[in-house]
């Protein structure tokens, strides 16, 4: 995988300011540690940096294609699924290929299909395509926003990154939060909008669009949206169908040249994943499958069971793997260097993001990575197919607002006297109603299954994003690629349509799903209670963050001081963070977590030096 930068301005020659993009580029190498490079016109820069997955020689880039005279060039972070077949169909019109990469298989799609190249594409990326003849800019990201792309517009230069940190390195682009930011990093947080970035001047490329910079302007499309249909296939059909279409999209994402392993927590959805990839490693004769669990010392003894992780994890990560007959490691975190974590957990995000959850996950990444640079991962099993309480639970289910952060007006409490005042609440509120008007649906639909495509819709389109961006920084701060084989845009459209019946089949979470993996793994796995991403929950953890806590809001110049009521924030730290009772974001942050989420706003604003405009 990999970090791509540009810049482009089609008024002013722009090939002399190569200075400014090495500096944007260098803040991508641990991206792309491998190689990087940089490509130079007139009116436009491009620049990379690699990690090295597939074709260690042919995927070097910027990678330029001339054909009938007309040049190309792309910048690329992803990996397609689908090379081979949009190969052989690009093959079939004419086109010759230098190398087996997918870099150069995607560039020629472009070539051939123009804007609407994504169409033929099925896998993870975000790219930039200059075309020197048309002076035309071209940027895509894929259909759920695996892959990061953000931009900024100013003064006729566009300019565009994988990370934000990288956007920052330009002279044209400053670190300011106007109040528009402050409120939606308050009432949204971590999540963003789909377009959103918290800094001023700062946008994303939403998933499934592509942006086309010319001399007319900005143009930003959708490319690919979810669409209704009637479900016809009975229970069976649609296990068998859910089986087939995952063990092949599994086995498609073991592709590499480097070494592979498997994130195995010993749930549902990890497990699958893993005795799949076991299944396909000892039929190609690739060896013993490597798989990795993550804890924290002595954790099971301090584990108390709750609504949201009624079981620990230990247990079962190891029966699955003794089950497949994997090489299996258990990572065990310590509380020390998961609070120090917490300020390289920022700098990967640029944002604040979960805490101890995005911490340990960047410790746990940083373990794997000592050996291995390719893994898979259980991620959006949960969203698709309705694996979080907030599926099953009607109060959840049923709640106005969205259901992994429910007490927005909790949020406020935190805040001085001057903030409190933003419309904080309101912004919520609009964008939970705004995100409902687009979700698609069946005429005559009765209640529960119009609810049920309102939830699979906000789940796709915030919370899933949300983790896969926390996925993303997590591991590309660690030079991994991990892949997400339920993040798969045919599975994903085939689960967005079942009724709820059979996605809660027998009213169980992901009941559907656990139908379809009867006899690939052990029942009592298949039928495990459903518990999320492990959090720590010994005392010294929270002793930790208290104490940090604390001289944060006994220094006058933290900046978290310009925003928050100092006073709450005492009582919350003296509480041990009992005093704020509903999680801050998900199912996980509160306690010591909120507590570890405000410090990671103090080092956000502290160490990219953030201009609040308010």
């Amino acid at each position: 995988m990999c970090g791509i930068v540009g810049w482009s301005n089609l008024k002013n020659n722009i090939r002399d300011y190569s200075d400014i993009m090495d500096e944007m580029i260098d803040t991508l190498k641990l991206r792309g540690p491998d190689s990087a490079g940089l490509k130079t016109y007139n009116h436009a820069l491009m620049g990379h940096r690699r990690l090295i997955i597939v074709d260690p020689t042919g995927g070097m880039q910027p990678m330029t294609k001339i054909i009938n005279n007309k040049e190309y060039t792309i910048c690329y972070n992803g990996e397609l699924y689908n090379t081979e077949e949009v190969r052989a169909d690009l093959i079939s019109k004419g086109y010759k290929f230098e190398s087996y990469s997918d870099t150069e298989v995607l560039l020629t799609s472009y070539i051939e299909y123009g804007q609407k190249c994504a169409d033929y594409l099925n896998g993870i990326f975000a790219f930039g395509i200059w075309d020197e003849y048309n002076q035309e800019l071209f940027l895509c990201r894929d259909q759920l926003g695996i892959k990061p792309l953000f931009y900024s517009y100013i003064d006729g230069n566009l300019i565009f990154a994988s990370e934000i940190k990288a956007l920052l390195k330009h002279p044209y682009i400053d670190s300011i939060v106007d109040r528009d930011g402050l409120i939606e990093l308050i009432s949204l947080g971590p999540a963003r909008t789909l377009n959103g970035a918290i800094f001023k001047d700062i946008k994303e490329i939403p998933p499934a669009h592509y942006l086309l910079f010319n001399k007319r302007g900005i143009n930003l499309n959708e490319y690919w949206k979810l669409e209704t249909m009637e479900h016809e296939d009975d229970i069976d059909t649609t296990k068998k169908k859910v089986r087939e279409m995952l063990v092949e999209i599994i086995e498609n994402q073991l592709v590499s040249d480097v070494p592979v392993c498997t994130f195995l927590s010993g749930g549902l959805d990890s497990s699958v994943i893993s005795s799949v990839a076991f299944d396909k490693f000892k039929k190609d004769g690739l060896g013993v499958l490597n798989t990795f669990s993550i804890d924290y010392k002595d954790n099971e003894k301090y584990f108390k069971s709750s609504l949201f992780q009624p079981t620990s994890d230990k247990y079962w990560a190891f029966r699955v793997a003794e089950f497949i007959k994997s090489n299996h490691k258990n990572v065990v975190l310590n509380h020390k260097d998961l609070v120090l974590a917490l300020k390289e957990s920022t700098l990967a995000r640029d944002l604040p993001g979960m805490a101890d959850v995005d911490s340990s996950l960047l410790l746990f990444c940083k373990e794997i990575r000592k050996n291995f640079v390719v893994s898979l991962s259980g991620e959006c099993a949960d969203e698709i197919f309705g694996g979080y309480p907030w599926y099953t639970n009607e109060e959840m289910l049923n709640a106005k607002t969205f259901p992994w952060s429910r007490a927005v007006g909790m949020r406020k409490s935190i805040l001085n006297e001057k903030i409190k005042k933003f419309n904080i609440e309101e912004c919520a509120e609009y964008e939970y109603l705004k995100t409902l008007k687009e979700v698609p649906h069946l005429e005559n639909e009765d209640k529960k299954n119009y609810r049920m495509k309102e939830m699979f819709y906000l789940n796709l389109k915030w919370f899933m994003v949300n983790l896969l961006n926390r996925k993303d920084r997590c591991r590309m701060y660690n030079s991994l690629e991990v892949r997400v084989p339920f993040a798969d845009i045919r599975i994903v459209e085939y689960a967005f349509n079942l009724p709820a019946e059979i996605k809660l089949l027998h009213g169980r979470e992901k009941g559907i799903l656990r139908k379809a993996l009867e006899g690939v793994l052990p029942e009592d796995v298949v039928y495990r209670k459903k518990s999320p991403y492990p959090k720590t929950h010994n005392p010294i953890y929270t002793e930790m963050v208290c104490k940090e806590m604390n001289k944060i809001l006994s220094d006058n110049n933290s900046p978290i001081l310009e925003i928050i009521d100092n006073k709450v924030v005492k009582e919350i730290v003296d509480t041990e963070g009992k005093s704020y009772t509903t999680p801050w974001f998900g199912q996980l942050m509160t306690g010591p977590q909120l507590i570890a989420y405000l410090i990671q706003l103090n080092i956000w604003m502290k160490e990219y030096n953030v201009n609040i405009l308010i």
